[in-house]
């Protein structure tokens, strides 16, 4: 080992930022003396392959032990790979061999040949080494992890004592690359979350909390208010439109996470190579195009939640990624080696039925029930009918306030109107009905136009003969279908051999479509 060099080495080493190339400078540096056969750094971690490490039986603490993060060297006989972080001693138990006992004492060793319990006796024969150097990394008073040298020449005391100095200064040099390395992530993380919240400002106008005082609407706040203060997955069920996203908000600020941010992610509108750089980011160069380090959106939401709409839509190949993340918090993004620990809480939401998806092999049956720990079904609209005149005049004052109109009030019979129709877009096709109407409005008042958004023209024609039907024939066809199902039932709606059972739908349902199509059924004898 050359004592002249360590000063210049030492500061080197203080220049750089990241701690990859802060380890990657001691032991190259160190290995600039060829009589250095081998420079490695153990840091501290996990014991993270417990379950294939060959030293399990003599490892006094499965749950932590010292991991090889930088080696360099000078091979003379095998020509050996001395850079490589794998093979037999990438993984060291804590008070195991010379390197362990470094670790476990915080204590210096200097060992001379020809004492070879530090190595494999054929290694040093065939490379000649005459002595190993090691020293603790401690900063502040916690242990980062052990710095080992294996020399061709004899070392002495006071070899030992100058690396202690240049352990301790890389030590300090190490801590300072990961506060900067934090710094970095956060600043990014910051970066990200501002430009997403940006985002979200500029497409939340007029968006509304939850609103009505019907059955179906309290059962839902009190499933809200259950399991707001858990960590526990959501899964949100529900027909498009009925505001699954709100629900998800709702639990959001409810929870002991409402002080960070609620990172929402469309899984419909993600191209499917982009989904697994989406979720989890990427490092740079880890496919073309990635210019810079990106985070995920499962970093964004560290110490948050992230809302997944439309979850039926992953591809059934990253479902396993996605549950590793959900079930342990544990993600690796695309190009990167390591794992990264992130504390996401997952609220998911889809308006399909995931039990038939698993059934034909397009979605995990374990992914399923991870994330449907606290189901919630978010009622449509139509079952609900006694919130739809709090949510309509609701949404008349938003749309009167936004368009700058003067205040307009919905008729008696309007309301009525409102509560007959069916929504089949639900809660969302009322707002742009009624934002319709409030954009019609005259002196009259306001224009209400349900159903206005068939395809007109020669459009419609094209649509027809396509297959696709407007809403009025959708309506016919409807009204058909229930006055045929009514004839051959002789008019029996309920119980075995109904007209509800014929149709398929619910008894209450099918009650409520002969009221809006203004049915007359003949009471059977």
């Amino acid at each position: 080992m050359d004592l002249d060099g360590l000063p210049q080495l030492m500061v080197t080493i203080g220049q750089v930022r990241s701690v990859d190339g802060v380890l990657g400078s001691i032991v190259t540096g160190l290995a600039q003396d060829r009589s250095v056969v081998l420079a490695r750094i153990w840091l501290a971690g996990p014991g993270d392959l417990c379950d294939s490490c060959q030293f399990r039986a003599d490892c006094p603490d499965q749950s932590r032990c010292l991991h090889l993060a930088a080696s360099a060297g000078n091979a003379r006989a095998d020509r050996a790979d001395y850079t490589r972080l794998t093979g037999t001693f990438c993984r060291i138990p804590i008070g195991y061999r010379k390197v362990g006992l470094v670790a476990k004492d915080r204590v210096g060793r200097l060992v001379m040949r020809p004492d070879t319990e530090w190595a494999e006796p054929g290694w040093v024969e065939r490379e000649q080494v005459e002595a190993f150097a090691g020293q603790p990394l401690i900063f502040e008073g916690d242990l980062l992890g052990v710095l080992g040298l294996f020399d061709r020449k004899r070392l002495d005391q006071e070899h030992l004592r100058w690396l202690r100095i240049f352990a301790d200064h890389a030590a300090g040099t190490i801590a300072t690359a990961r506060a900067f390395e934090e710094l970095e992530t956060l600043r990014r993380r910051l970066e990200g979350e501002n430009e997403y919240l940006q985002d979200e400002v500029r497409a939340a106008a007029g968006k509304h909390g939850l609103l009505g005082d019907s059955p179906a609407m309290s059962h839902l706040i009190r499933q809200i208010e259950l399991v707001a203060p858990t960590d526990a997955p959501v899964l949100i069920l529900g027909e498009s439109g009925t505001g699954k996203e709100l629900v998800g908000q709702a639990i959001h600020d409810r929870s002991r996470r409402h002080s960070r941010s609620l990172i929402k992610v469309n899984c419909n509108a993600i191209p499917g190579e982009l989904f697994e750089s989406e979720f989890f980011g990427h490092v740079k160069g880890a496919f073309t195009g990635a210019a810079k380090d990106r985070l995920g959106r499962f970093q964004l939401a560290d110490g948050g939640s992230l809302f997944l709409d439309e979850i039926g839509e992953v591809p059934i190949h990253l479902q396993a990624k996605l549950l590793r993340a959900v079930q342990d918090g544990s993600i690796e993004r695309v190009g990167d080696e390591r794992a990264r620990r992130v504390d996401t809480r997952v609220i998911a939401a889809t308006n399909r039925n995931l039990a038939r998806e698993v059934e034909a092999g397009r979605f995990r049956l374990d992914l399923f029930y991870r994330l449907s720990v606290f189901p919630i079904h978010v009622p449509p609209l139509r079952d609900r009918r006694d919130d739809i005149a709090l949510l309509a005049r609701h949404f008349v004052q938003l749309a009167t306030k936004r368009l700058g109109r003067p205040r307009l009030r919905l008729r008696p019979d309007q309301v009525a109107e409102l509560r007959a129709y069916d929504w089949p877009g639900n809660v969302r096709e009322l707002q742009n009905v009624v934002e319709r109407a409030v954009i019609l409005a005259d002196a009259r008042g306001l224009h209400l136009e349900l159903g206005a958004g068939a395809i007109p023209g020669a459009a419609r024609s094209r649509a027809v003969s396509d297959g696709i039907l407007t809403r009025p024939e959708l309506k016919r066809l409807e009204r058909e279908s229930i006055s045929l199902a009514l004839e051959r039932t002789d008019g029996k709606l309920f119980g075995s051999g109904g007209a509800a059972e014929l149709l398929g739908m619910k008894p209450t349902t099918l009650a409520s479509r002969l009221r809006a199509l203004k049915l007359t059924r003949r009471r059977p004898p």
